[in-house]
């Protein structure tokens, strides 16, 4: 079994091979908005748009062949998205082009690529680090993408096949409860807090609503210059700065899940994630402020779980998705559900049994019921998960000769 992964690689370029890139990149983009726009919108197979489009590709643009075919596969694909989610292709903005095997190479004793341009074949030096050589070592690389980054540089986005190693067998269980206010808290008591997060998507949200207002109004250099600065935000929220060190929510993601997955594998054991699927259609439809609204929205909890997903493939831990339901009010010690608030206590991070009198950090509960049902699950002779309560009540109702 193998899995792909993506990496993404410098390009030293000269100036004028920067040229030959932008003239490539350019003629890529063109060619894609031409064809979307020329085309019916209906058409998403790649080999029908290519025998409509692919003489007109190359004449107007001045696209090698392969180059062409890549730009009817990028926009079939681009419209079969669209169809899945019910809305139109938009405009594309370039900055991009796709390449497969016949027009892109790596080769190894240099760390150099191959890449066909607009004016011919040209060969770059990557500026990769120890991550990029270890993956690129002995592979064969098929396809790539071309981008152009918004401070000048490039990159090639390389696709590799990765084996991935046998999930091992194991009844020990890691369990992860994922929140807002700590990102991930594990049944080992290892915790994540997302206060520093949550204070900079506020500040960027009050950042926006001001520009965005001044946008509006005022004279035309002011409204102007909102928008301009309204574009440099663009983005800028997830690759915020925290004194010297870049702290950004896909960073963050990464360092939990590394951490994480790593201290699965050390321990020989699975993890064990709620399965969230549409929370937030479900919690949308509760009255609330438009703060936590936005709170909500803008919590990355999908791309957590992406990166736990692939991470934990290529290091052979499984991982196990559970139903959420009732593990924040369900005690990890005797398993007695608490749906009444008069039954149990909870006031923030603090919970407290109304049954076995166990009291202790809320999310830490919930990830130990998280890891209690991935173990059930993982194991094939049936969960054996039973209330202690209903236990003794069961066994006070029925007879002593029936222990016999």
């Amino acid at each position: 079994m193998t899995q792909v992964l993506t990496l993404s690689c410098r390009l030293k370029v000269s100036q004028s091979q920067a040229a030959k890139l932008d003239a490539t990149l350019d003629a890529f983009g063109q060619a894609l908005n031409w064809v979307n726009q020329n085309t019916p919108e209906k058409i998403v197979n790649a080999v029908k748009l290519q025998s409509l489009c692919y003489r007109e590709i190359r004449a107007r643009f001045g696209l090698s062949s392969n180059l062409a075919v890549q730009v009817c596969r990028r926009l079939a694909g681009a419209r079969k998205v669209a169809r899945q989610k019910n809305r139109p292709v938009k405009a594309f903005k370039g900055g991009f082009a796709t390449y497969d095997a016949r027009i892109f190479s790596f080769r190894e004793k240099d760390w150099t690529v191959s890449l066909t341009t607009v004016e011919g074949r040209e060969r770059f030096e990557l500026a990769i680090g120890h991550y990029q050589r270890e993956q690129l070592a002995g592979s064969n690389p098929k396809s790539a993408t071309l981008v152009k980054r918004k401070d000048g540089s490039y990159s090639i986005q390389i696709c590799v096949e990765a084996k991935l190693p046998e999930q091992q067998n194991t009844a020990r269980v890691i369990g992860v409860d994922l929140g807002r206010t700590d990102i991930a808290h594990t049944s080992e008591g290892d915790n994540w807090n997302g206060q520093q997060l949550s204070k900079i998507r506020d500040r960027y949200s009050k950042l926006r609503a001001v520009l965005q207002q001044k946008a509006s109004k005022g004279t035309r250099s002011s409204r102007r210059r909102c928008r301009e600065l309204l574009q440099r935000l663009s983005g800028k929220e997830r690759r915020f700065q925290s004194r010297q060190r870049c702290v950004a929510k896909t960073w963050v993601n990464h360092r939990i899940s590394k951490a994480i997955v790593s201290r699965a594998k050390a321990t020989n054991s699975a993890i064990a994630l709620e399965d969230l699927t549409g929370i937030r259609e479900r919690v949308n439809q509760q009255p609330r402020s438009k703060t936590e609204r936005r709170r909500a929205n803008s919590w990355a909890f999908y791309q957590l779980r992406q990166f736990l997903e692939y991470k934990a493939r290529v290091a052979g831990v499984s991982l196990i998705l559970v139903p959420p339901a009732y593990t924040s009010q369900t005690c990890h010690r005797c398993l007695h559900i608490h749906p009444d608030p008069e039954q149990s206590y909870r006031s923030g991070k603090q919970f407290k049994c109304g049954h076995c009198g166990w009291e202790g950090d809320a999310d830490l509960n919930g990830a130990n019921v998280i890891a209690l049902l991935g173990a059930a699950v993982n194991q094939p002779g049936g969960p054996g998960l039973f209330c202690s309560a209903e236990r003794n009540k069961l066994r006070a109702t029925e007879s002593p000769h029936s222990f016999a």
